[in-house]
Order: C-alpha cells, then structure tokens, then sequence
C-alpha cells in the first residue's frame, strides 16, 4: 500500500479579497503561512514523512510547501517546482472579485466559469502583461510548450494527469513518500485522474486551504480511501466557505 498526500496551499491575498488568482503570482497572507505551519505540524504529530515535494512555480504553493516541510524538520528533502502543477489559468478573470463577477454577469454564469468542467473563462487578450509570455519564469518553458491563455478543468487534467503519471506515480512506485502542494483546481485534476472520478462528482468537489489530504493507495493505485487530515466539523465550514465564494453580495 502506497500513502500520497496532498494539500493545498494557505490562504492568499486574493482567496482573502476574494479575487480570482489563477496563475496570478501572489503570497500567502499571515493567516496562510500559520495555516501552512499548523499543517506541518499536524502531520508531524500524526507520524507522517516525506522523502520529495512537488509543487507548481507560484510562490503561494512553493511557501505553503516550505512551511510544512520546516515544521516537520524536512528542509532538507527536494522540492520539485513544475508548472504542471498550476492553480488552473482563469484568464481574464484574473484579479477580479468573484462576488462582483457574480453581480454583473449573474450567478449562474460565475458558477459555470469557476465549476464546469469544459467551460472556459474569457481568454486573456494579446499584449496583456498576465500572459505566461510576459512573465519570466516561463521563459525558457516557453521555448518548447505552448502556455494557456484560459483554461477550463478539462485542460487542468490534461497538463496535471500526465505529469502525475511519468513523474510523481513512478517516484511512489519506488516506494517513495511524496507530499504534493498545489492548487485547488490542480488537486481536483489529481483526485479526477486518481480515483477516475466521474466529470458530474469532480465538479462539485471543494478542497479547503493547508488542509492535509490522505490518500492510501492499493499497490496497483487503485484508491483504497481518502480523508482529510484535521478537525472535521473546522473542515466542513472550510469547504462550505469555499463552495460559497461566488455568492451575489445581496445573497449568501
């Protein structure tokens, strides 16, 4: 049997403005980092280790995969940056409140932007500084690879799945302890490809911030089971609080 965890990072500055980040390269806010701290700790409690980290090029992924790895005296262990492993791209939505997209454009049609499965939000446009071309830590990968303009969950699982597959699955197989810290819609390409979860179930998924995710996996992958590691009633109201985040500022 195989264990893999995941978790995703704390708290941002934009998940506290409630803003769409997408691969927006902002810092985890102060409750973020304890957040990520307590993570740490917790799984240190619990007896957890790791041997490798993979995570995505965007520094509130990176912190969070820090300060849990500092907490359980892991500094040590490399940590593998990929952009794989990107929060999904949301285009021009990015850096735009979710509940004031909600008043303009209508619950509705935010719901299908933040939950469809292949609905893609509206393209960045040509020139535009958010661009992967525009921003230097995609400059070499640029060379070779085509980056998104938008993305819908369908294009997530397409980058995340393979590099899952021939990178992060084979380092398991060899009996490796693997920690992921990524984003929520890169952990719910992950959970889609894992556990082959029907496009109608992966849609409705909500994962909670610096929440540690616990899967334990048969020796042929399949999953055997998966729960969140922490208070459970706190959990609840964490996925409850992001489920609800595209609510018009005149409801919920």
């Amino acid at each position: 049997m195989y264990t893999l965890v995941i978790i995703r990072h704390g708290q941002s500055q934009w998940n506290k403005k409630n803003l769409f980040c997408g691969w927006t390269d902002v810092d985890l806010t102060e409750k973020g980092f304890e957040d990520a701290r307590a993570a740490g700790r917790l799984l240190k409690k619990e007896g957890y280790t790791f041997d490798i980290c993979y995570t995505s090029v965007l520094k509130r992924a990176i912190h969070t995969a820090y300060a849990v790895l500092d907490e359980m005296d892991l500094n040590w262990i490399p940590v593998i940056k990929d952009y794989h492993l990107n929060e999904r791209h949301y285009g021009a939505l990015q850096g735009k409140n979710k509940t004031e997209m909600a008043d303009k454009y209508g619950e509705e049609q935010v719901l299908q932007w933040r939950r469809s499965y292949d609905v893609r939000p509206p393209v960045l446009p040509d020139g535009d500084e958010r661009l992967p071309e525009n921003q230097p830590v995609y400059k070499e990968i640029m060379k070779t690879v085509k980056l998104p303009h938008t993305e819908c969950l369908k294009d997530t699982v397409a980058r995340v799945a393979p590099y899952f597959e021939q990178v992060i699955k084979p380092e398991i197989q060899k009996g490796k302890k693997v920690l992921i810290a990524a984003h929520g819609n890169s952990i719910r390409a992950l959970m889609k490809y894992i556990e082959d979860m029907p496009e109608e179930e992966i849609v409705g998924i909500n994962i909670p911030t610096a929440t540690p995710m616990i899967y334990h996996l048969s020796d042929d992958f399949r999953v055997i089971d998966r729960s969140f590691l922490g208070d459970q009633e706190a959990i609840k109201a964490a996925i409850e609080a992001v489920k609800n985040q595209s609510a018009k500022s005149s409801g919920k």
